[in-house]
């Protein structure tokens, strides 16, 4: 059963007033927030491959084997769970070119804007949004849609993937909260797409 619309709308409004806000507590994250050597360790490794497509490509192909065996009409939706973070990783990398805010690392924490003239094309050092984060939340808001009794899980390992990144200076909080507004609306977009009721035999356009 779906929800509201509105519910959709609203809390996607809140979510980048979250963002607007976050941007206001980014030289303090910078600052603070900082643990260079995360990476180092297997479960922040872990994390980090959360928010790549090889990890939510097996964890779609399970899920659809095992849909396929218990309820075939069902078994497309599983898709989602890589539909969703491939579409938000390609998203990710348009809006870095869009955006065009470097990493915070290249500057000691301030905002900088590359020219367009500068690599148009080219993401290298862009930081906003978040890949790996886009890619982290697209999974878990597709686990949310699928299995919603463990969204809570999910999002969790999502924003722990996001805070990897800050804690890595690899990006500012305001790129990892960005990108898991962006990813949320991706994924109900397609969500929305993927979950239409199917036409009767004989319906109009069947």
């Amino acid at each position: 059963m779906r929800r509201p619309a509105g519910r959709e709308v609203v809390a996607l409004v809140a979510a980048l007033a979250a963002t607007l806000a976050t941007m206001l507590l980014d030289p303090w994250a910078y600052r603070h927030l900082v643990w260079p050597p995360i990476y180092q360790h297997d479960w922040g490794n872990f994390l980090r491959v959360l928010g790549t497509v090889y990890f939510w490509l097996p964890v779609a192909l399970a899920v659809w084997l095992e849909a396929r065996a218990r309820a075939p009409y069902r078994a497309g939706r599983a898709w989602l769970l890589l539909v969703g973070p491939a579409a938000a990783g390609i998203l990710s990398e348009l809006l870095k070119m869009v955006v065009r805010r470097e990493r915070p690392g290249l500057h000691d924490g301030v905002y900088f804007f590359r020219p367009f003239a500068d690599h148009p094309f080219s993401t290298t050092d862009i930081g906003f949004p978040s890949g790996h984060t886009m890619v982290a939340f697209a999974g878990a808001a597709a686990v949310a849609r699928l299995f919603p009794r463990a969204a809570p899980v999910a999002y969790l390992m999502a924003a722990a993937c996001g805070a990897t990144r800050v804690l890595a200076r690899a990006h500012f909080a305001s790129d990892v909260v960005g990108a898991a507004v962006a990813a949320w609306a991706v994924v109900a977009i397609l969500w929305h797409w993927i979950d239409r009721p199917p036409r009767a035999a004989g319906a109009p356009g069947a």
